[in-house]
């Protein structure tokens, strides 16, 4: 059984991390929203913490081995700080990760060290689709065999990155099961859409890819015989699932502390009962969720079928919790909560797009 205490090299990262999300992603997060751009410093800073490359061997560039649960404890730090610039900080693992898990020799050792050697760099992932009941296990981008390669059609939304990306993971369906293809920049028939227009998250910059009979050889296929992406999609749904923790424990201690400090006829407005009930709730659902969280990266980290199922479950809760939490937070503050001045708008209104980020980072 997992255990909940910690190894020494996790709280080093996770404390790392923790500094960062704190000292530099939250400061930084309300003018990043209000312009819609992410300082390069600020993402270069993130990268150099290492959390994507303490998953990679040695062999490939990295310093460490795999491990989902660190990955998650790392994203839930990070999101404290700010969503956006967590996801900007983790974007290259939705392309390094599924390689990682599922390609080739050789597909790691072309791919993984120019992802993970020296600075930053925008390779991204394309899984989500622009459809109302998309789910990651029945995609409509398709996959076709021609000749001695594949012929890719179909559409893709939240794509961070897209415009600048040295390549970017594509998955697909390919004879009834999903498989992940490398589209390296300047492919012909893919096509960068414009920016996506979003709720929340606007400091992150996302677009739609369009894939019209894109081609790619052989080689573009992640695995030797096409390996399943079940695990990857786990492991996405687990990053997701961990980064709206972050943002939720963010939400709710804010709120807490405002609510210790506003006076309304002379006591602070936490000693009300309405209050206080939210604040224990919101508690309660971020502590459950993460319990739901670790179960399912544990469970990737020992290659347990049941993982698929309970990152889906950990996902699924896990947006439930952060619109939750988000909701209350703003409902504390009172008029407060609507206006910009204070982060809880922003939380709230990132919280929603909790279920569409998919693939946009993996631990």
């Amino acid at each position: 059984m997992y255990g909940f205490e910690p190894t020494d090299e996790q709280k080093m990262l996770v404390d790392a991390v923790q500094r960062f999300a704190s000292n530099e992603l939250r400061p930084a997060a309300h003018d990043a929203e209000e312009s819609g751009e992410l300082l390069a410093g600020l993402i270069e800073k993130g990268w150099e913490l290492g959390v994507l490359q303490a998953s990679v061997p040695e062999a490939y560039g990295g310093f460490g081995e795999r491990s989902a649960v660190t990955g998650a404890l790392a994203a839930e730090a990070m999101a404290y700080g700010d969503l956006a610039g967590a996801l900007a900080v983790m974007a290259p693992s939705g392309f390094a990760v599924p390689i990682l898990m599922a390609g080739t020799e050789e597909q790691k050792k072309t791919w993984l060290p120019p992802v993970i050697e020296a600075e930053w760099k925008p390779y991204t992932a394309a899984i989500i689709e622009p459809t109302y009941d998309f789910t990651p296990g029945e995609m409509q981008t398709t996959a076709q065999v021609d000749g001695d390669g594949y012929v890719l059609n179909g559409e893709k939304a939240f794509v961070p990155f897209a415009d600048k990306a040295d390549a970017i993971l594509v998955l697909a369906t390919l004879d009834g099961g999903i498989q992940a293809f490398v589209a390296p920049a300047g492919t012909k028939g893919l096509e960068i859409a414009e920016r996506e227009k979003t709720l929340g998250i606007h400091a992150l910059p996302m677009y739609r890819v369009c894939l019209k009979d894109m081609r790619l050889d052989r080689t573009a296929r992640v695995g030797e015989d096409g390996a399943g992406m079940d695990g990857p999609i786990a492991s996405s749904q687990v990053a997701a699932s961990a980064l709206a923790l972050g943002l939720s424990k963010a939400a709710y201690e804010y709120a807490l502390a405002y609510a210790k400090d506003r006076i309304v006829f002379g006591k602070p407005i936490a000693q009300k009962q309405a209050i206080a009930f939210m604040l224990a709730e919101m508690a309660i659902e971020i502590e459950a969720i993460r319990l739901m969280v670790w179960e399912a990266a544990w469970q990737l980290d020992q290659g347990m079928a049941e993982a698929n199922r309970s990152a889906y479950l950990a996902l699924t809760g896990a947006g439930d919790m952060a619109m939750m939490v988000t909701d209350r937070a703003v409902q504390i503050l009172g008029g407060h909560g609507y206006i910009r001045e204070h982060p809880v708008e922003s939380w709230m209104r990132n919280g929603r797009g909790i279920a569409n980020l998919v693939g946009v980072a993996m631990v």
